[in-house]
């Protein structure tokens, strides 16, 4: 393997960790070292921080408990349209996050389905604002993600355990403390570690549906401080509470997570013996009901909504959205450049690929403002706005594309390496000729993931975007601050399409043209 490796040109890899590196932490230390002063965390400062570990907690607990037994009824049933679910579960992580607070809104808000249902029963209705309203944005986002790996979960477990089960005439609670828990040992810790990382830096979520007293995390925190106060200091601050928060919390998963012994089987399809009874045919109709509703209704809510008024859209809104486009574009071609160069890097030295994991921990908006005090002194920051957010979305996309072009990066070379080596293909050549065509699935896949990432995101340009120069979530905010919710519907179906139509142009491209 050493001499295959050696084939290609480490330096593209060694530049973009640098880079990497620098936009996670250099960033950070920029906005540090132009502040005057560091002072205490103050009760709101510690509000916050209590705040985000609780909600980021409670919403990793409350998305993998639901999706265990989801997940669980999916990988034992089979029915008409499971497959096109299984393909829904995918869709709300690619999902603009304003658009699925809208939709949100329309089935859980004051004036939403479920409100109207309570009125008619003569029940109070429910406020989605506060901890719960962030708690139930953060369970339809991460709730999809969790059963889709799951399902993972339950598919690697040998078929030959559940015939064993079954000619032991197992119940399902031997089942499970036999068969699945262990499973389930060795996934869920790491899982849940994964959305809590997630909930930590989640920004838009908290913006609309927090922002009290209460109601404020830490990524809310820092935006306070450098658009209301411009209090550099307390910004630096808190974003290295929130890194040490998110690295305690990566180092927690290695601690707590369970190896699972290899197991051997014949692969054949798993049959489950213990689908056929009736109570249990209930109770995973009853879940997987209540997946697709949680999950189709809101997004339904938008479709219904908005489609009477995406055609009267002002001027203003398509502007966004073009702009949103170019940027989106541009954010992914970069993903993919540092994801390959990374991967390809990482075939030597295989920690460097995690140091594309570092943006987990990092703000997006401190990461923003470092840019933009770096280049004040050459450039006016807002004019190259659209490229810092491109920019930042790119590093904050790496760590969920890496994980898709990495092992395929590996597999490739570890089939083709000798080939290669034997054929004197090496460099560029080598990349050009072996590697990427044989990725291109992953690629295709990986670009639609960070391009719809990107399109939906509304973090750095919410600080330093012009009046003219928004980009279509914030346009969208704008409009829900107006209070026009009819056109904030409309254009919130806009970059609905726009977003899953990037990720399905992408990954259709990629699957239509790879090579085995």
């Amino acid at each position: 393997m050493a001499s295959r490796v050696l084939a290609i040109n480490p330096w593209p890899g060694l530049i973009v960790a640098g880079l990497v590196t620098f936009f996670s932490l250099g960033t950070l230390a920029a906005v540090a070292l132009r502040a005057d002063a560091f002072g205490a965390l103050d009760s709101f400062d510690v509000a916050a921080v209590r705040f985000t570990v609780v909600q980021a907690f409670w919403s990793a607990v409350l998305s993998v408990a639901l999706a265990i037994p989801v997940a669980r009824a999916l990988a034992r049933r089979s029915f008409w349209g499971r497959r096109a679910l299984i393909t829904l579960l995918g869709a709300p992580f690619i999902l603009p996050v304003i658009v699925a607070i809208l939709g949100l809104t329309a089935v859980f808000g004051r004036n939403g389905i479920v409100a109207y249902g309570l009125t008619l029963a003569g029940l109070e209705p429910i406020s989605i604002y506060g901890f719960h309203g962030v708690l139930l944005a953060h369970v339809f986002f991460n709730l999809p993600l969790a059963t889709r790996l799951l399902i993972h979960g339950w598919g690697s477990v040998p078929a030959e355990q559940f015939r064993l089960a079954a000619s032991l005439d197992f119940s399902w609670r031997d089942v499970f403390l036999h068969i699945e828990w262990p499973m389930l040992r060795n996934l869920v810790p790491g899982l849940l570690v994964i959305i809590f990382l997630i909930c930590t830096t989640s920004f838009a979520v908290a913006l609309t549906f927090g922002g009290g007293p209460k109601a404020t995390t830490v990524e809310l925190a820092i935006y306070q401080a450098f658009k209301f106060d411009f209090d550099i200091g307390k910004a630096a601050l808190l974003a290295g509470v929130q890194f040490a928060i998110c690295g305690a919390a990566a180092l927690a998963s290695l601690w707590l997570s369970v190896p699972q012994a290899a197991m051997g089987g014949q692969d054949r399809a798993v049959q489950r013996f213990d689908k056929g009874r009736v109570m249990s045919k209930i109770i995973d109709s009853a879940w997987i009901t209540f997946a697709t509703l949680f999950l189709a209704v809101p997004l339904l809510a938008i479709v219904m909504q908005g489609a009477p008024y995406i055609l009267s859209l002002p001027t203003s809104v398509w502007s966004s959205a073009l702009r949103s486009l170019v940027t989106a574009l541009g954010s992914a071609g970069l993903t993919i450049v540092f994801a390959v160069s990374l991967a390809l890097v990482a075939l030597r030295w295989r920690w460097l690929e995690g140091l594309g994991m570092l943006s987990v921990a990092a703000s997006p908006l401190v990461m923003g403002t470092g840019l933009f005090i770096m280049v004040f002194p050459f450039v006016d920051p807002a004019r190259i706005a659209l490229l810092i957010t491109a920019l930042v979305n790119a590093v904050m996309s790496l760590p969920f594309v890496l994980r898709s072009i990495g092992p395929a990066v590996r597999a490739c070379e570890d089939r083709f390496g000798p080939l290669s080596d034997s054929l004197g293909v090496t460099g560029w050549a080598r990349v050009r000729l072996v590697i990427l065509p044989r990725i291109r699935a992953p690629l295709g896949f990986s670009a639609g993931l960070a391009a719809a990432l990107s399109m939906g995101d509304l973090g750095v340009v919410t600080l330093f975007a012009r009046p003219d120069g928004a980009t279509l979530p914030l346009q969208i905010y704008r409009l829900m601050g107006a209070y026009r919710m009819e056109q904030a519907m409309g254009a919130a179906l806009l970059l609905l399409v726009l977003s899953l139509a990037l990720f399905y142009l992408f990954d259709r491209g990629g699957r239509g043209r790879a090579k085995s």
